[in-house]
């Protein structure tokens, strides 16, 4: 069992633990009303991690705490800004399977074992504001920290943390900053303890996720363009891995999306990144991609057919149309979310985590990667719009049909690959590339709502048979389709427009 928190804090450096005359009075900053004392505790806290740091290289931290109000097992996880989430699990000998699972994107599934000890002792103090509400806790650390990497090595330091409660504004952060600056106390130039005890303790501190080779870019080139879109999307796909494992809401849509921009780029960016290399990651990131989408499919289904059927006059509705629709998707949305589980844990998914991580690291640079990124992005593009604007203007020929439904599906993916190329290149190429993606994302909402409707088409015609085997009134089902039917066919009337609007202007010109 596991509980979920989301810290937003800030460290600074702090002249003394046992002699606090040092720090301000905070009563009446921002709305904080009054500063209470709440004594001192002792923490002890031991870090894992894998004997090459991929935790703590991905700005991550897996400690096992016993003191204070929250003993136990932790994992924290880097969010936006000041923010972190941490995951929480009961204090025992060994380290909970939930929390391994979900650090999983991120060892890459090698051991963890001790790396560092951290001990405090905490003075704290809660900032209390109108009504007695705790806006924030403030605390100040007497650290000893000792490497159980390096034998015999240990540091010390002071340090304070201010701490926000759930609700409050995080501007709170900015005017207690102004005054604690005021004051003579400065940030912490390490972003946490785990960081600075890495730093002061071990032979060398953990190298970030997706830092490269020294040397194996050229500042400036189209290698370092097209690396760093790669390496932010690996990112993406690293950091919601134990979001879609705890079944947080559009996650695994989000994590599809990751896979297929990578993909994408892969593809599009083939004279700068070696395909022999990409080729087999990009069949990886499709079966991850494959997987996913069985679930994402699911949750695209349930929320479509639903809001369909809410929109149907109460006289239309004939039979157990709610009943029926909830049975079939709990069905298939527990084994969708399983196909999920299986795919995130399978030495499969771990060996594409590799792949990735190794793709970033040493990344398979070709000759071009070493010029201007210019024509080289801008040609990328074109080949890519060249491509859709082939596949829709065959989709358009084609009489409505199956045969047309599987061309519009294929421009559909062609735009995206071109919406997805000129994201990759919008720092190059500037307000041309994001104009073209901008109507070339027309296009693909046309295409992608088309497709929506030809999936909706399959389920209502496997719950017709279904609710007819039961001896269930088919007649909501059979009408829903008919909707279905007419959607699309609006939607293939309207291509023609909006392909016509996304052309008005060739990228051969605003390109080049």
């Amino acid at each position: 069992m596991t509980d979920t928190k989301q810290e937003t804090e800030r460290k600074y450096d702090a002249p003394s633990a046992d002699d606090t005359t040092w720090l301000p009075d905070l009563t009446g900053v921002g709305d904080i009303v009054s500063v209470v004392d709440r004594g001192t505790k002792d923490l002890d806290a031991v870090y894992y991690d894998t004997d090459d740091l991929r935790l703590a290289g991905a700005s991550a931290a897996l400690r096992r705490r016993t003191g204070g109000t929250d003993a136990g097992w932790h994992l924290k996880l880097p969010l936006a800004g000041d923010s972190r989430e941490e995951v929480q699990a009961p204090l025992s000998d060994t380290l909970p399977d939930a929390l391994r699972d979900l650090a999983l994107s991120r060892t890459r599934g090698a051991d963890v074992r001790p790396v560092v000890r951290i001990r405090s002792r905490r003075r704290l103090w809660q900032l209390v504001g109108s009504g007695n509400a705790v806006l924030a806790e403030l605390s100040v650390d007497a650290v000893r920290a000792e490497s159980l990497l390096v034998t015999s090595t240990t540091a010390s330091w002071t340090e304070l943390e201010v701490e926000l409660a759930a609700d409050t504004d995080p501007a709170l952060l900015d005017v207690l900053d102004k005054t604690l600056r005021k004051s003579g106390v400065s940030r912490a130039h390490s972003p946490s303890k785990l960081a600075r005890a890495l730093g002061e303790t071990t032979v060398g501190a953990p190298r970030l996720r997706g830092g490269r080779v020294a040397g194996t870019v050229v500042p400036g080139s189209a290698g370092e363009a097209v690396l760093g879109y790669v390496e932010e999307r690996i990112r993406t796909l690293v950091s919601l891995d134990p979001a879609v494992r705890r079944d947080v809401p559009d996650s695994v849509h989000k994590m599809r999306v990751a896979c297929r921009r990578l993909r994408s780029v892969l593809r599009s960016y083939r004279s700068v990144l070696d395909r022999r290399a990409t080729d087999p990651v990009r069949e990886e990131l499709k079966w991850l991609g494959n997987e996913l989408g069985a679930e994402r499919d699911q949750e695209v289904l349930r929320k479509r057919l639903g809001s369909r059927i809410d929109a149907l006059p109460v006289e239309l509705v004939f039979g157990p149309v709610a009943a029926r629709l909830q049975v079939w998707d709990l069905n298939n949305s527990s084994e969708a979310h399983q196909r999920t589980l299986d795919a995130l844990n399978s030495p499969r998914y771990l060996a594409l985590l590799d792949s990735l991580a190794a793709l970033t690291e040493q990344p398979p640079l070709r000759r071009k990667a070493t010029r201007e990124p210019e024509n080289v992005m801008a040609k990328a593009v074109l080949k890519e719009y060249d491509r859709l604007a082939g596949r829709v203007s065959y989709a358009l020929e084609l009489s409505p049909g199956p045969e047309r439904d599987i061309a519009l599906h294929e421009a559909r993916k062609a735009a995206k690959k071109t919406r997805y190329a000129t994201e990759s290149a919008r720092d190059a190429l500037g307000k041309p590339a994001k104009r073209l993606g901008k109507r070339v994302k027309a296009v693909q909402k046309v295409l992608g709502d088309h497709q929506d409707s030809v999936v909706a088409r399959d389920a209502l015609r496997k719950l017709t048979l279904a609710a007819h085997a039961a001896d269930e009134p088919s007649f909501v089902w059979g009408l829903l389709y008919g909707h279905e039917q007419a959607e699309a066919a609006r939607l293939e009337r309207e291509l023609p427009t909006a392909w016509a609007d996304a052309t008005r202007r060739d990228p051969h010109r605003t390109l080049s």
